[in-house]
């Protein structure tokens, strides 16, 4: 009886839990629904304004080298990584803090006190503090809700030290949404900016700049780089929560198929005592 009354605390224990991660899977599917429309949206926008930097730089011509583009010996380097703030996504935390180490370790050369890194999110903040790097700031606040201004100033103060030469390359760590079952971790530059144009292709005859290119590019540069960070953390996001949407979809199905081997296990031993019982009765009855 000891053991029917264990696994029946068992099964419903797990009940309980497989409740819990069901909710938390419609959750995360209610969000990643919405997340998805805005990076559909936001992702053919910063196409378009990536298209015009280009079609505006080529007016420049191949000689033309915008302080945004400038290349320049790595002495100092910032990056950018973002996570969630939780738990419970299956492997995108993990697989950001060891892209985080793996990209660390390139520059080790430089010091851990010239490899600055901008954590968005709590889980790569700890990360980091656990690798004894040189955290900026910890971003966790807006790590859940990405918006245009929140990442504004993100984006401008990382612009701002690179022009100013405090640091020499700034560069992201998060990862891309491809998929609900598939993420990948994206590795990219962020400044200087490398478009990879190619000049022969861009036609720029039909179009009439005005004022002039250079005035154009002083508005447009900063523009796509607030764009990018902003894309880039509503593609994080997004990632996020395909992965703890699988992830609870994952758990609460080894729920279902362990309450189903517990009951089956809860059955034959019920049968079991039962078949025992009767075995008594009749044994006490030819006892007589």
């Amino acid at each position: 009886m000891s053991e029917l009354k264990e696994l029946k605390g068992r099964i419903q224990s797990i009940r309980s839990i497989e409740k819990i991660t069901s909710a938390m899977m419609m959750v995360s599917s209610a969000k990643l629904h919405k997340f998805q429309q805005i990076i559909s949206n936001l992702y053919p926008y910063e196409q378009k304004l990536n298209n015009l930097l280009q079609l505006v730089l080529s007016q420049q011509g191949e000689e033309f080298v915008s302080p945004y583009m400038k290349q320049r010996p790595v002495k100092r380097v910032a990056i950018v990584a973002f996570s969630s703030n939780s738990s419970l996504a299956g492997r995108f935390n993990n697989d950001i803090a060891d892209k985080l180490q793996a990209v660390v370790s390139t520059y080790s050369h430089l010091g851990k006190e010239n490899i600055l890194i901008f954590p968005i999110g709590d889980k790569v903040a700890k990360a980091a503090k656990n690798m004894g790097l040189h955290v900026q700031r910890n971003f966790s606040d807006i790590s859940a809700k990405p918006a245009y201004d929140k990442t504004l100033p993100i984006a401008d103060e990382l612009t701002k030290m690179f022009l100013n030469k405090t640091v020499d390359r700034v560069e992201l760590i998060y990862q891309h949404f491809r998929s609900k079952g598939s993420q990948i971790v994206q590795y990219e530059p962020f400044l200087p900016i490398d478009l990879n144009i190619d000049y022969r292709n861009i036609s720029t005859d039909e179009y009439i700049i005005d004022p002039d290119s250079e005035s154009i590019l002083n508005q447009l540069i900063p523009k796509v780089l607030r764009i990018k960070l902003y894309t880039v953390h509503t593609d994080s996001v997004t990632s996020e929560h395909a992965a703890r949407m699988t992830a609870m979809q994952i758990a609460t199905d080894n729920a279902d198929n362990l309450i189903e081997e517990l009951r089956l296990e809860y059955n034959k031993l019920r049968q079991e005592s039962i078949t025992n019982e009767l075995l008594d009765i009749i044994g006490g009855s030819f006892g007589r």
